[in-house]
């Protein structure tokens, strides 16, 4: 399965937008980056320590210069300014939401090769290595949460 079309039936899981935009804004954690690592789980990729650096490099950069100015305007943008019909301000939000998701979608295209040229392997534990990549992205989600977030969006069980 490619890695776009898992992210988006992840994120649409029951609960899982929710988890995901808490590890995002309480956890500073990058959704697509959680996705690839979640995708490469179930896809059975092994992610070792150079493609681990790869996808989190690769992520930083694109996060930088695209996905968090435009997450930050879209945001600027949710209350109503005086001056400007409640159409006009919806569209132009709407607009700038459409750009930070294609720039999100460039991502996960960046990043889905990094793995898949690797052969099979035997399963990982999908706690330790969502653990190891919030450690390589600088910022150790709690790993209550990460058991939510395999819960809700691959239904492999946990410790």
């Amino acid at each position: 399965m490619s890695l776009w079309r898992f992210a988006v039936g992840a994120y649409a899981k029951p609960q899982a937008q929710a988890i995901f935009l808490e590890l995002q804004d309480a956890h500073r954690q990058c959704v697509s980056l959680l996705l690839w690592r979640l995708w490469t789980l179930a896809e059975r990729q092994p992610v070792d320590e150079p493609i681990l650096r790869a996808a989190v490099s690769t992520t930083k950069v694109w996060d930088h210069a695209a996905i968090r100015p435009l997450r930050d305007l879209r945001r600027s943008l949710e209350p109503l300014s005086p001056g400007f019909s409640d159409p006009q301000f919806s569209a132009l939000r709407r607009t700038v939401q459409a750009c930070e998701l294609t720039a999100e979608r460039l991502l996960l295209e960046a990043l889905e090769p990094l793995a898949a040229a690797q052969d099979k392997a035997k399963a990982e534990e999908p706690l330790r290595a969502l653990a190891a990549l919030g450690d390589a992205w600088g910022a150790t989600p709690p790993k209550p949460l990460l058991r939510r977030l395999i819960r809700a969006t691959c239904a492999v069980s946990t410790p």
